[in-house]
């Protein structure tokens, strides 16, 4: 088993979870910053916006993660802060991202599927590696599996959980988050193929896609009326970025990414 903790300094622990997070904000942020120019904004603005948003995404993912959680966190309130613990949700963090972004780019005067745009490709990117966290925390796994031979043995060895090898739903949504980083890359590049808006349209329906599926397979997911909670989330994000994708076809005056 992989110790959560990668560096100990006296009582202060850094986790690989924590690590896991930055190494995809830090390489997300990059990217942004380096596209921005393309769509006439500023780079400086990309690492404002970070710098105010991604306090605020980690304490939505949390608060996310509790809401659908409260019956537990009610009778235990302590354990509500505990991030590195584990237990904060993409989507909180992503609704939160996504209502500051709209804000931030009224008040810079920036286009909000411009900004989106730029953002989607790091955003994916580091969902995928901030599932590695999951995997060195134990979490986000699936249903017990008779072996997992096909795995290199690190991650069968940490996969093996309660006395079964889990399905390792960490790594097909890593690999999911990583193919679909690497057509919006390829994709944006190609001269008036993709118009504006749709790298954030494609983003949605991907990700949409594969959350729901992966979900599935996971035994740790929050519920709600009978189905997991980010597979409604999921479904809602494949249906607007299809309806999206669709209309914006259908102009004819929309400029081009």
């Amino acid at each position: 088993m992989i110790d959560p903790v990668a560096i100990q300094i006296g009582p202060l622990s850094i986790r690989w979870y924590a690590l896991c997070i930055m190494t995809g904000l830090i390489l997300a942020v990059y990217l942004a910053m380096k596209e921005a120019p393309r769509k006439k904004i500023n780079p400086d603005d990309i690492l404002d916006f970070i710098l105010i948003t991604f306090p605020l995404a980690i304490i939505g993912a949390r608060l996310y993660y509790v809401a659908f959680d409260w019956f537990y966190y009610v009778k235990h309130p302590a354990e509500i802060i505990a991030i590195w613990q584990g237990g904060i949700a993409i989507y909180g963090g992503l609704i939160t991202g996504a209502v500051v972004l709209l804000v931030f780019s009224y008040y810079h005067f920036i286009k909000p599927l411009d900004f989106l745009d730029i953002a989607a490709p790091g955003v994916m990117l580091a969902q995928a590696i901030g599932r590695w966290g999951n995997f060195i925390n134990q979490e986000a796994y699936g249903k017990a599996v008779k072996s997992l031979n096909y795995l290199p043995d690190f991650i069968r060895k940490q996969m093996y959980i309660d006395g079964s090898y889990r399905t390792p739903t960490f790594l097909y949504e890593s690999v999911w988050n990583l193919l679909g980083f690497a057509i919006i890359m390829v994709a944006r590049r190609r001269k008036n193929f993709l118009k504006q808006g749709e790298i954030t349209f494609f983003y949605l329906i991907w990700y949409g896609c594969g959350r729901f599926v992966i979900e599935g397979m996971r035994t740790d997911s929050l519920m709600f009326m009978g189905l997991r909670v980010s597979q409604w989330l999921s479904a809602i994000l494949v249906l607007v970025g299809l309806v999206a994708l669709i209309w914006r076809r259908r102009q004819k005056t929309i400029p081009y990414y």
